[in-house]
C-alpha cells in the first residue's frame, strides 16, 4: 500500500495538536509560567577533566535578587542520577569529568540576574589531561574516570558462534573494513527545561520534558530524599526528544531550587547549554571482516565495536547491546565472532538516540554486503536475497523471534520498484555537466522493538467512562511530536464507532495515569493496541449492560456509537436501522465512579530465550536512494527515496508517513552533514550556526512510503511502532548510491567531501576537466 492521500485508500486523521502547533498557539512545558516565579541556571565546568579545589559561592549569595545558590552539600538525598547506572553527579564534589558537569545552581529574579550570579561563583580547579578518545581511555596506565571500572570500560558484549577463524580460511572472498560514525545531536526544537512548582501540601509539581515521567519521579525522589508520591511529573506536550530527554537534564536543579526557595522555578537551557550538557548519538568505530563462499553465501563474520559513551553511563550499555545484536543485519551467518566495548572518556555524553545503536551497525553491515557483491560481480540486491533470514530462522542472538514474512516482502517490493530499476539500468543525461554524477543504492534492515530480554518493560493502561461522560484512556506515554494522541483517537473511534468529541486522552501525568511504560523503543503503538484489546470487552459489556437496564432492551441488540449507546433494529435482511438509547453522560450516572474504571497490566513481549537484550518483535525495511554528486565540491544531494516498511497494520496514515519522513531526514543529517565535533574534549560545534542539520532545501520532495501490513495469522501483537525504522537504513543506501555514482567506497559518516573530490580525475574526458 502506497501511503499518500490519493493512493492509500485510508482516512487521514487530523492531528488534534496539529493546528495549535502550526499556528504557534500550543503551550510547551517550557512556555509555562507561574505567579511569583523565579529563574534557575546551572554553573557547568570550565574544563573537561579537573579536580575541584574549592567552590566559593559567597559573592553570588550576597547579590540582590538571588534567592538560592546550591552545591553538592545541599543535596539532601542521593547526589547521583542515571536511569540504568546512577553515576552522574547532580553536583560534582571533587572532580569534573566533562564540560557539561554541574558545579552549582542558582535561582534569581530574572535569567540575567541568574547568569550574573553564576559569574560571581569562584571555582578553583586543578586541570587534568582529558581522555579525549577511546584509545586514550583504554591505553595502559590511563587514569580511571570511575571507581566502579574495570579501567574505563562501561560495558562489554560478545557473540561467539561456530568457528570463525577456521571459516575465514575457507572463504572464497573476504572484505575487511573499518567504519566510523559521528556524534550526532538530537537538535530538538524545544531545548531542555521546565517549570518546578512546590504546592501548599508540600508536594512538588514538575512540568518538564521527558520520555518517562515515572522514571523521572523515581530518580527525583532519590535525589530529594522523599517518597515518590510527593512528586508529580507532567511530561507532555514536548517539542521533540528522539531519546535526548529520556535521561534527567535540568530536573534535579529545578526541583532542588524550587524546594529550597519555596517558589516556582523556571529553567530553560539555551541552545549552547543544550549542546554542552545534552546527550548525543554514540560515535562508534566498527571494524568488520566478512567472508563468503564461492556461491556468495555468508560464512564468517568478525566484528569489533568501540563506542564512546562519554563521561557517564546514561544508557551506553543497552545501546551497545543493541548495536551488537544488529551488527549481523538480517542475515544468516553460521560463524560469528563479535565483541563490543563502551568506553568512558572526558567527551560529551552519549546516550539514547533514535535507532539506539542500530544506525551505526546497519551502516557498517550493509556496507560489507555491497563490497562483497562487487567482489563477486553480482547484483547487490540479489546477493542480499541469497543470505536473508527465512521466516522461521532464529534472531541475530540465536534467540526465538516472532516469525513473519516481513524481510522477503520488503525485499520483493523494492526489487520491483521503479527507483531500483534505475540502478540496474542507469541512464546518462547529456545535459548534465560531466562532473555531476548520479547513482542509486539500496539497503535492508530488521530492527528490534521494545527494550529486549532481561530489562523490565511494563505495559498496560486504563479505560474508563469519566465523570463528564467521555470515554477516557490513560497511559504513561508522552506526546513529543510522533502523533501518539491522534493514533489513540483512531484506535478508540474504530473500537467504539464513536466521535473524537466522545473521547478524553490522558497521557504524561503521573498523578492521572497508570505506570504503563514510556514512549521509547518503538513500542507505544503496540502497547496501546494490546492494552485496548484487553480492556475493550469488559468496558463495552459494562456500557451495554447498563444501557440495557435503562432501556429494557436486550444487550445483544445494542451497540456503542457516537454520543452513546444505540439500538440495532433489523428492518430487513439487508438493512439495519438504529436509534440512540442512552448517552455516555447518562450512563455514567448509574453506579459509582469505580464501576466505570478498567485497568490492565502486562509486559511488552520478549523472546522466551534467556538472551539479555534479545528482541522478539522486529520491524523490517528496505530503502532505495538516488543521489547526485558534484565531483568538484563533493556535495551530495538526495534526489529520491523509496521506503518500504513491514510493521503490521497502519493505524494512522498521516502519523506513519510523518514518522518515516522525520526519521529519514534525521538519517540524512547523520549521513551527509551532522557531526558534533570535539577537540581536546571540548565542543567545536557549540551551536546550530556551525552544526549543519538538513533544511527544507536539503529535503527532496519525492519520498515515497510503501507499507506492508500483513501479519501472521493469529498475531496477538498488532501494529508495530515505526518511530525508528525510517532512520536506520538510509545511510547505507545513500553511500551505496555514492559508490555507483563515483566509484568511491564511503566508510566514514558524515560523508567526507574531500574523499569524493579526490576521485574527480577519473571522470574527466580529455579537454573538459575544469580548472
Amino acid at each position: 500500500m502506497l501511503l499518500n492521500r490519493e493512493q492509500s485508500g485510508k482516512r487521514w486523521h487530523l492531528r488534534p495538536d496539529g493546528p495549535p502547533k502550526v499556528t504557534g498557539q500550543l503551550q510547551y512545558l517550557t512556555d509555562m509560567s507561574s505567579p511569583d516565579m523565579i529563574y534557575g541556571k546551572v554553573l557547568r565546568s570550565a574544563y573537561p577533566h579537573a579536580r575541584l579545589v574549592s567552590v566559593d559561592t559567597s559573592e553570588a549569595e550576597a547579590m540582590e535578587g538571588v534567592y538560592a545558590v546550591l552545591t553538592a552539600k545541599d543535596v539532601p538525598g542521593l547526589n547521583r542520577f542515571g536511569i540504568a547506572t546512577p553515576d552522574q553527579p547532580v553536583f560534582c564534589e571533587d572532580i569534573v569529568r566533562y564540560v557539561g558537569d554541574a558545579i552549582a545552581a542558582v535561582a534569581a529574579d530574572s535569567p540575567e540576574r541568574a547568569m550574573q550570579a553564576l559569574d560571581a561563583i569562584r571555582v578553583q580547579y586543578e586541570e587534568l589531561e582529558p581522555l579525549d578518545s577511546t584509545d586514550a581511555a583504554l591505553a595502559p596506565g590511563a587514569p580511571e574516570l570511575h571507581t566502579h571500572g574495570p579501567g574505563n570500560v562501561l560495558h562489554r558484549t560478545e557473540i561467539k558462534r561456530g568457528e570463525a577463524e577456521q571459516a575465514f580460511a575457507s572463504c572464497a572472498y573476504v572484505v575487511t573494513e573499518t567504519y566510523y560514525t559521528p556524534r550526532q545531536m538530537h537538535a530538538y526544537m524545544e531545548t531542555e527545561g521546565g517549570l518546578f512548582v512546590p504546592d501548599e501540601a508540600g508536594r512538588l509539581n514538575v512540568y518538564a520534558a521527558t520520555q518517562h515521567g515515572y522514571k523521572d519521579r523515581m530518580q527525583l525522589a532519590r535525589i530529594i530524599g522523599c517518597p515518590e508520591e510527593d512528586i508529580r511529573v507532567v511530561s507532555s506536550p514536548i517539542g521533540g526528544s528522539f531519546g535526548g530527554k529520556d535521561e534527567l537534564n535540568v530536573q534535579p536543579y529545578g526541583a532542588l531550587l524550587a524546594l529550597k526557595c519555596g517558589r516556582p522555578v523556571k529553567m530553560h537551557n539555551s541552545r549552547k547549554e543544550s549542546v554542552r550538557a545534552g546527550l548525543k548519538r554514540h560515535p562508534m568505530k566498527i571494524e568488520m571482516q566478512t567472508g563468503i563462499s564461492r556461491e556468495g553465501i555468508l560464512q564468517a563474520h568478525r566484528v569489533r565495536i568501540t563506542a564512546d559513551t562519554g563521561a557517564y553511563a546514561t544508557l551506553g550499555a543497552p545501546v551497545l547491546n543493541f548495536c551488537t545484536e544488529h551488527c549481523m543485519g538480517p542475515y544468516q551467518i553460521p560463524h560469528v565472532d563479535v565483541e563490543g566495548v563502551s568506553v568512558y572518556t572526558n567527551n560529551g555524553l552519549s546516550g539514547e538516540f533514535r535507532g539506539f545503536g542500530g544506525n551505526q551497525a546497519i551502516f557498517a553491515m550493509e556496507g560489507q554486503m555491497d563490497r562483497l557483491a562487487q567482489m563477486m560481480n553480482m547484483d547487490p540486491w540479489e546477493f542480499r536475497r541469497r543470505n536473508l533470514r527465512q521466516k522461521h530462522d532464529p534472531g541475530p542472538l540465536n534467540q526465538q523471534i516472532l516469525p513473519t514474512d516481513g524481510l522477503s516482502q520488503v525485499w520483493d517490493a523494492l526489487d520491483r520498484s521503479d527507483l531500483w530499476q534505475k540502478q540496474l539500468h542507469p541512464e546518462e543525461d547529456a545535459s548534465r555537466a560531466p562532473w555531476i554524477k548520479r547513482g542509486v543504492g539500496a539497503a535492508i534492515a530488521m530492527h528490534g522493538a521494545g527494550l529486549g530480554y532481561g530489562i523490565p518493560d511494563p505495559a498496560g493502561g486504563r479505560l474508563s467512562l469519566n465523570a463528564e461522560g467521555k470515554i477516557e484512556v490513560a497511559f504513561s506515554y508522552e506526546e513529543f511530536g510522533q502523533g501518539l494522541v491522534a493514533t489513540l483517537e483512531i484506535m478508540l473511534c474504530d473500537l467504539f464507532q464513536c466521535h473524537t468529541s466522545d473521547l478524553s486522552i490522558v497521557i504524561g501525568d503521573t498523578d492521572r495515569v497508570p505506570h504503563s511504560g514510556s514512549s521509547t523503543a518503538s513500542r507505544s503503538t503496540t502497547m496501546a493496541w494490546m492494552a485496548l484489546q484487553r480492556l475493550q470487552h469488559g468496558f463495552r459489556s459494562r456500557l451495554l449492560t447498563v444501557a440495557s437496564e435503562i432501556s429494557g432492551m436486550p444487550a445483544e441488540n445494542l451497540m456503542t456509537g457516537p454520543r452513546g449507546i444505540w439500538s440495532k433494529v433489523q428492518a430487513s435482511p439487508s438493512v439495519t436501522s438504529s436509534s440512540l438509547v442512552a448517552t455516555y453522560a447518562e450512563l455514567v450516572q448509574c453506579g459509582e465512579a469505580k464501576d466505570w474504571i478498567f485497568d490492565t497490566t502486562f509486559h511488552y513481549p520478549t523472546t522466551p530465550d534467556h538472551v539479555v537484550g534479545g528482541h522478539y518483535l522486529y520491524t523490517y525495511a528496505a530503502v532505495a536512494a538516488e543521489v547526485e554528486v558534484n565531483m568538484l565540491t563533493g556535495e551530495t544531494k538526495l534526489l529520491d527515496t523509496r521506503h518500504i516498511v513491514a510493521a503490521g497494520p497502519v493505524i494512522n496514515p498521516m502519523g506513519y508517513v510523518g514518522q518515516i519522513e522525520g526519521g529519514s531526514v534525521m538519517a540524512l543529517g547523520f549521513t551527509l552533514t551532522e557531526d558534533a565535533v570535539m577537540q581536546d574534549s571540548r565542543y567545536v560545534t557549540c551551536n546550530l550556526d556551525t552544526y549543519l542539520i538538513p533544511t527544507i532545501k536539503d529535503i527532496h520532495t519525492n519520498l515515497e512510503v510503501e507499507a506492508i501490513e500483513d501479519l501472521p495469522e493469529g498475531d496477538a501483537f498488532g501494529p508495530r511502532g515505526i518511530g525508528e525504522i525510517g532512520s536506520v537504513a538510509l545511510a547505507p543506501a545513500i553511500t551505496a548510491a555514492i559508490h555507483q555514482a563515483t566509484g568511491v567506497w564511503v566508510n566514514r559518516l558524515p560523508v567526507p567531501r574531500e574523499e569524493l573530490t579526490k576521485a574527480f580525475n577519473v571522470f574527466w574526458p580529455e579537454g573538459v576537466k575544469p580548472s
